[in-house]
């Protein structure tokens, strides 16, 4: 199982987010607090505080999907 934290503060970054997930042959899901959402559903992840540090599992290999993640790391984001 590989995680990685990920910050969506847009509605096009959650949008990207869900279009390269989709093309995933495996199962992504999305964590904040008690809330799984699939990472492949754009009501889903809207739905989701996108001010907040969210989790991303999944136990699949997709090179496009894992560099998209670590573009959208916390540390992009803060004010540092």
């Amino acid at each position: 199982m590989k995680e990685f934290k990920i910050m969506l503060p847009t509605v096009a970054d959650a949008k990207e987010f869900v279009a390269v997930a989709s093309k995933c042959n495996f199962d992504i899901d999305v964590f904040y607090n008690r809330v799984t959402i699939d990472a492949k559903s754009i009501l889903g992840v809207l739905s989701l505080d996108l001010t907040k540090v969210l989790t991303v599992e999944f136990s699949g290999d997709n090179a496009e999907f894992e560099e998209l993640l670590r573009g959208k790391s916390p540390s992009k984001y803060s004010a540092a």
